[in-house]
């Protein structure tokens, strides 16, 4: 069974860092594309970024400068690096992850979601 599992969300203080991980699980021949992305309170979600299993990196404009996305294939997590976050920064944050189960069998997996809330 594949799993998606964020990990490192809690409360920060404005102006703060902080760094989320995405890990995905199970048994499945490799984990190509994995995304965040983050619902704010009251708001739809919205894309913030993404990382090919080559590297290669993708942001919302926005927030490009203080966001950074990066990866280990080897352990199959992603991770995102927040910095000087701000209340508008507080959401629960989600990744997903395009999965070869097995071969021809391509699905995107969504992990539950870490809440992230900033305090001044």
């Amino acid at each position: 069974q594949v799993q998606v599992v964020e990990s490192g969300g809690g409360l920060v203080q404005f102006g703060g860092s902080l760094r989320l991980s995405c890990a995905a699980s199970g048994r499945f021949i490799r984990a190509t594309t994995m995304r965040w992305v983050r619902q704010r309170p009251g708001k739809q979600r919205e894309w913030v970024g993404s990382i090919t299993l080559e590297g290669e990196t993708d942001y919302e404009p926005d927030w490009k400068g203080r966001f950074a996305i990066s990866r280990d294939n080897t352990q199959n997590t992603m991770y995102l690096q927040m910095h000087n976050l701000g209340p508008e920064d507080t959401a629960v944050y989600y990744c997903n992850a395009d999965i070869l189960v097995r071969a021809g069998n391509w699905t995107t997996f969504w992990g539950q979601g870490t809440q992230v809330t900033v305090f001044s």
